[in-house]
């Protein structure tokens, strides 16, 4: 499996609720669509970080390859449609200080 984190903040208008609601749809599309195998979101507890300037927000995104994780970002690239109206009502609200990363299980199977 690979696992594609990103580290993020918050911010504009929209409640915790409805941001975290929004990302869902958007995230449960890409799976519907087979175009990842799952995802999680969790939220910093009680502001317990050793890492100085961590974002508040962990999203990790599992795809079975990179080939599925290419094709998930080939998917989203047209910035189009109902897909892209889905990733803009939480990306909008996504602060500069965005982190991203990709890790995979190891050893390699």
């Amino acid at each position: 499996m690979d696992i594609y984190h990103i580290w993020a903040n918050k911010d504009g208008d929209i409640s915790d609720l409805d941001w975290v609601a929004n990302m869902k749809g958007f995230l449960d599309h890409l799976k519907d669509e087979s175009k990842i195998d799952s995802y999680r979101i969790t939220r910093c507890k009680l502001g317990f970080r050793s890492i100085q300037d961590l974002p508040e927000w962990h999203i990790m995104i599992e795809t079975k390859d990179m080939q599925q994780l290419e094709s998930a970002f080939a998917r989203v690239a047209p910035l189009e449609g109902e897909l892209e109206d889905k990733h803009k009502s939480f990306n909008q609200f996504v602060a500069d200080d965005i982190q991203h990363a990709l890790y995979r299980d190891w050893p390699d199977e």
